[in-house]
């Protein structure tokens, strides 16, 4: 049987667009400049509900902040979703780095700190999710611990139609993209046709998520060590 032996199928934005349009009955002869203004749009506020509706593995990296003692707020890129899993680096005598996770709090439970300057090594980070987002520590830094190190998810970059640009989406995502934008072409174009492609972007992108997972095996177990003192 002859195959390809290629896997390279990662169309442009704009092979996208005129596909999404094909599933609205719009033929590539009767696209227009103000087709692709609005599909620029609905592209890009798509890939900006996918950021609120899940973890976009493909959009997960690894961000390493240095620490300063006394320095308890750092900056964090305006890109940045959601933080993942936060851990504080430290090094031991012989110069061997060493991670210890630390957990998330919220804004209430910040405020509900006596002594917001002491220091020690940090257990919990705030997240304070404002356009110029920040992370906050505590206890504040003392000097003994070299990095902040946290996975985040990041903001998809933005689907852009020059120069044949590609959208940030992997193989897997190629359908529920194609049939997410139609549906909201549809709204605009073809409003007699947007019922019938719900369900199949709906389809499209629950079978993409439900790929978008880790697998890993996850333990769930009682604490239970209150019964026993």
């Amino acid at each position: 049987m002859a195959t390809s032996i290629a896997y390279n199928f990662n169309p442009a934005l704009g092979e996208l667009v005129l596909y999404s349009y094909n599933l609205i009955g719009v033929r590539n002869t009767a696209v227009l400049q103000e087709h692709m203004q609005s599909a620029r749009m609905a592209a890009n506020m798509m890939l900006s509900r996918w950021a609120n509706q899940g973890v976009n593995l493909w959009a997960v990296d690894l961000i390493t902040t240095p620490l300063v003692q006394g320095t308890s707020t750092y900056p964090v890129d305006a890109n940045t979703v959601v933080i993942l899993d936060a851990y504080i680096e430290t090094v031991n005598g012989s110069g061997q780095p060493i991670d210890r996770l630390i957990l998330p709090i919220s804004r209430t439970e910040y405020a509900s700190y006596p002594n917001k300057e002491q220091q020690g090594f940090s257990t919990t980070y705030w997240f304070d999710r404002l356009l110029s987002p920040s992370v906050t520590l505590w206890p504040v830094p003392d000097g003994t611990t070299t990095s902040f190190k946290y996975y985040r998810v990041r903001q998809l970059q933005d689907a852009n139609l020059q120069n044949g640009q590609q959208v940030e989406i992997p193989y897997l995502w190629m359908e529920a993209f194609a049939y997410g934008l139609a549906q909201r072409l549809a709204t605009i174009w073809a409003p007699d046709k947007m019922m019938m492609l719900k369900p199949l972007a709906d389809e499209a992108y629950s079978i993409a998520a439900a790929q978008n997972v880790e697998t890993a095996q996850q333990y769930i177990s009682p604490i239970i060590s209150g019964y026993f003192r």
